[in-house]
């Protein structure tokens, strides 16, 4: 066997199998989960006919790893009308959903005969950010987060020796679990270190259509043309239909960025048996084409997070969030509590009393320097309809007042 694999993590929701063991909900409350980032809105109608449409087309042969030209025209009209850019074919890939491009992307970018090949990712993290590391053969290191600033990451701290071996950094905006959106004064940072130091940035983007201000997220190869590298090189972004069109089972998103890179991904690709169906094809080309149905999800998002917000700010550390579907919610202590452990205590003793899931913040994070940075936090995904969520907050809202010495 492959002897890196002993070096994964157990992933956060085996951790969290793992934690309610034992744990038998009271009866005559239905389960609600908010522990799993997957949408629960209805997909669109006008996708499910697509991918209803006659099946027979394409079927008897194999289809191209880069995607019809159809497909990546697509991908290209989306990136033009969202984001300003002008990018074509050659920039642009298919890929069968983000998690499986991240993972597979580091695979490419990392050369594992260099002398401390790094990975840097933020932390809080998506967890497939260190398994894709720990499996190219790289060391990840941690970038830690400042809790006073929403968890934005603490670039500044990460020391310049990290920098000069690091071949790959991982960015998430919005984040995962915080749902905080990156200024372009961080990106403007973040290209002059790889400016300097040469490594790639990995944008992942999976969530840049689910805000509740005016103004869309900034992306990461519309903040590279904002400040002028319009040859957008070392960076590549990962965006996907899942979040922005309910559709998480069709497994369908794409990459767009540095030619040269995406020329290189793409032989990693051919390789890898990673070409996308041609029934998804052409569901997604419908989903990329039109916007009406991601203002309607948007919205939807929006009724239910000024819904629940409020209700959880009575009794925990909670905002609304600049986007994505999580609120990141730090749990009150009870007197006399000890800190560690607190937010997994709180995991499972909601579910004991109150049958609701929530995710404990510390699964999603590492310690580093003494300290785990989602310790004594929830992640709480907002993904099923309003009513649910409205109860399962109240729920919450019962657990802590019931608390005992509750500080």
């Amino acid at each position: 066997m492959n002897p890196l694999l002993a070096r994964l993590q157990p992933y956060p929701f085996e951790r969290l199998r793992q934690l309610f063991a034992g744990v038998t909900p009271p009866p005559g409350l239905r389960p609600i989960s908010l522990g799993i980032g997957e949408p629960k809105h209805p997909t669109p109608p006008f996708i499910q006919a697509a991918l209803a449409g006659d099946l027979r087309e394409g079927l008897a042969g194999y289809p191209p790893t880069a995607g019809t030209p159809e497909l990546r025209a697509a991908f290209t009209g989306w990136l033009q009308r969202r984001y300003g850019l002008a990018l074509d074919a050659s920039q642009v890939l298919p890929v069968n959903g983000s998690r499986e491009a991240l993972f597979a992307f580091a695979q490419t970018i990392v050369d594992p005969t260099r002398p401390g090949a790094t990975v840097v990712c933020p932390n809080p993290f998506y967890q497939i950010y260190e398994g894709a590391a720990l499996l190219a053969g790289a060391e990840p290191y941690y970038a830690p987060s400042d809790p006073q600033r929403n968890f934005a990451v603490d670039w500044d701290s990460v020391p310049e020796a990290v920098w000069a071996r690091t071949q790959l950094l991982y960015v998430c905006s919005p984040g995962n679990p915080t749902g905080a959106v990156m200024p372009l004064d961080e990106w403007r940072k973040l290209f002059a270190l790889s400016d300097r130091h040469g490594f790639v940035i990995a944008s992942d983007e999976c969530y840049s259509e689910i805000y509740f201000g005016d103004t869309p997220p900034l992306g990461g190869l519309e903040a590279a043309a904002q400040l002028g590298r319009s040859d957008l090189r070392n960076i590549v972004a990962f965006t996907s239909l899942s979040k922005r069109s309910n559709v998480p089972g069709m497994r369908s998103g794409f990459v767009a960025g540095d030619a040269a890179l995406i020329q290189q991904y793409l032989l990693y690709r051919t390789y890898h048996g990673s070409a996308m169906s041609p029934v998804v094809q052409t569901a997604s080309i419908a989903a990329w084409n039109d916007e009406a149905h991601v203002e309607a999800n948007r919205a939807l998002y929006r009724e239910k997070f000024a819904a629940v917000t409020p209700l959880l700010a009575r009794v925990m550390d909670v905002r609304l969030p600049d986007a994505s579907f999580y609120l990141w919610a730090g749990v009150p202590l009870r007197l006399g509590e000890p800190a560690e452990g607190s937010d997994a205590r709180f995991a499972r003793e909601l579910l004991a009393q109150y049958n609701v899931t929530v995710l404990p913040g510390s699964y999603l994070a590492r310690e580093a320097a003494g300290f785990n940075p989602g310790q004594g936090r929830v992640r709480m995904a907002l993904v099923a309809e309003t009513a649910e969520c409205v109860e399962a907050a109240q729920r919450i809202v019962q657990f802590i007042q019931s608390r005992p010495q509750t500080a």
